[in-house]
């Protein structure tokens, strides 16, 4: 089971992102809460807010595996930040689902070996 970090500044989107979570066996953890960034597996990111990008800074420097959600396409100040993907909103619940599977499997996948992604 994995902590995957939550940082959606919209109530009703994060209740949906974490269901997501649950639904996938892992622990959503909210942005608010008191986890040490250390302790975090993955993050969904709300990259449209200077929120966002700056938790989004410190985790790349951690090599913890973010998936941006955000109904801007995205822009080369996320983009530099290396998201493990990057879902324009509205989409399909099954594409947060596989993208976050891959995220952490690559993320868990041992050094020079790939991790299998779903097809």
């Amino acid at each position: 089971m994995a902590r995957v970090l939550i940082c959606e500044p919209y109530d009703d989107i994060s209740a949906l992102l974490e269901l997501v979570v649950r639904r996938l066996g892992h622990e959503p953890v909210a942005h608010t809460s008191a986890w040490s960034l250390d302790e975090i597996d993955a993050a969904v990111i709300e990259p449209g807010e200077s929120t966002g990008l700056l938790l989004a800074r410190r985790l790349r420097g951690r090599d913890v595996p973010m998936l941006f959600t955000s109904i801007y396409p995205a822009d080369t100040l996320a983009l530099d930040l290396a998201p493990a993907a990057y879902l324009v909103k509205p989409f399909p619940l099954y594409m947060l689902e596989r993208a976050l599977g891959e995220a952490l499997a690559t993320a868990s996948a041992p050094a020079g070996r790939p991790a299998a992604l779903a097809v």
